[in-house]
């Protein structure tokens, strides 16, 4: 079945809004952010996301699992270590962005357009 080009663009679109909703909802999470935030500053184990974050370590694998499974960070094994490290450069920037926005409506940044 051909679908005219509107009807793709319009699929492609609304699947496009959904994937951003999702990584969105995945940047909710306070702790979740914490750790794309100290991973945006380079690759980390577990145990370092762990004291960056002071959150529990079993809390901590479980966010990560779930980064993980949406594709927002990868694993890498070095021995016994699992690395952790970012994906996308752009989630990097999401993060950062996401804070700015945090910063200006806290007063700690003047605003502007």
């Amino acid at each position: 079945m051909h679908l005219p080009a509107y009807a793709v663009q319009v699929r492609d679109e609304s699947e496009r809004l959904a994937a951003a909703a999702e990584i969105l909802g995945l940047l909710a999470d306070r702790t979740r952010l914490a750790l794309l935030l100290r991973l945006s500053e380079g690759e980390a184990d577990v145990t370092t996301l762990v004291e960056a974050s002071g959150v529990a370590r079993p809390s901590v694998s479980q966010h990560l699992a779930r980064l993980r499974l949406a594709g927002l960070v990868g694993t890498r094994k070095e021995g016994r270590r699992v690395v952790y490290s970012l994906r996308h450069g752009h989630l990097r920037r999401l993060v950062d962005e996401a804070l700015n926005v945090a910063d200006h409506q806290l007063g700690m940044l003047p605003p502007h357009d």
